[in-house]
């Protein structure tokens, strides 16, 4: 999301003018938080100041890093990651499993697994880069990644994933109990980049910039994706349990 465009800007500006009704909590990133440098004036002028207001609200972010992050990141206070490339937190209700994909080791694996499987909150989320499943016509589903996360999603009850990498917004259609989602177009945009006639998605959006807003009440998910432009480009509820 980091390359200080004009895009990049009105989309953090809608952002946070729909805190005014949306009263988000903290954000999360999926990766590609800084292109090119990242010297303290690049970090400024790509992450600080197209969100400063947010930041001065003293609403966190908590970052994953892509393949285009330098790994010196996990260092920025801003992005809460302290010092490590994967990570958990519990906010209420929910935990979050902050994943590592561009080095998605045995080790991290069994943090993982060990985490989750000690989760003793209604809801899991993992969030991190490279996306398992999607429709993207420029990367697609990292199939290696997906083998070694599937099964520790699927059967220690992560409800929802979100993932980066490809520049669109997504929503895939359930797999094994987990809803995906790719948000991936907070500063980079590519038109046209998802695939037609994908069975996978159940829908899609890659004419604008976008992000999603997330809201978890008892046992119900309620999210929005919303464009540059403030515009409903998608939104729909997922319960914690199937029926």
């Amino acid at each position: 999301m980091g390359n200080a465009s004009r895009r990049q800007y009105e989309t953090a500006r809608q952002l946070w003018a729909q805190h005014e009704r949306f009263p988000f909590e903290f954000v999360l990133t999926v990766g590609d938080n800084i292109y090119g440098d990242e010297s303290s004036a690049d970090m400024h002028r790509k992450f600080a100041l197209p969100y400063e207001p947010i930041i001065k609200a003293k609403i966190p972010f908590y970052a994953t890093l892509g393949n285009h992050d330098d790994r010196s990141q996990v260092n920025y206070p801003l992005f809460n990651m302290n010092g490590r490339a994967y990570y958990t937190f519990t906010r209420g209700p929910v935990q979050f499993f902050a994943l590592d994909s561009t080095q998605l080791t045995q080790d991290q694996l069994r943090w993982f697994e060990d985490e989750i499987t000690r989760s003793t909150v209604p809801w899991r989320i993992a969030y991190f880069h490279h996306p398992i499943y999607s429709s993207g016509l420029r990367h697609g589903p990292l199939l290696v990644l997906r083998a070694a996360l599937e099964p520790i999603l699927s059967t220690f009850g992560a409800r929802v994933v979100f993932m980066g990498h490809e520049h669109f917004y997504e929503r895939l259609h359930p797999r094994y109990g987990v809803y995906p989602f790719i948000t991936g177009s907070g500063g980079e945009l590519r038109r046209g980049g998802i695939r037609d006639g994908s069975e996978a998605m159940a829908a899609g959006y890659d004419e604008d910039n976008a992000f999603v807003l997330v809201e978890i009440e008892g046992d119900t998910l309620r999210f929005e994706a919303v464009n540059r432009l403030g515009r409903i480009v998608d939104s729909g509820t997922i319960p914690r349990i199937d029926k």
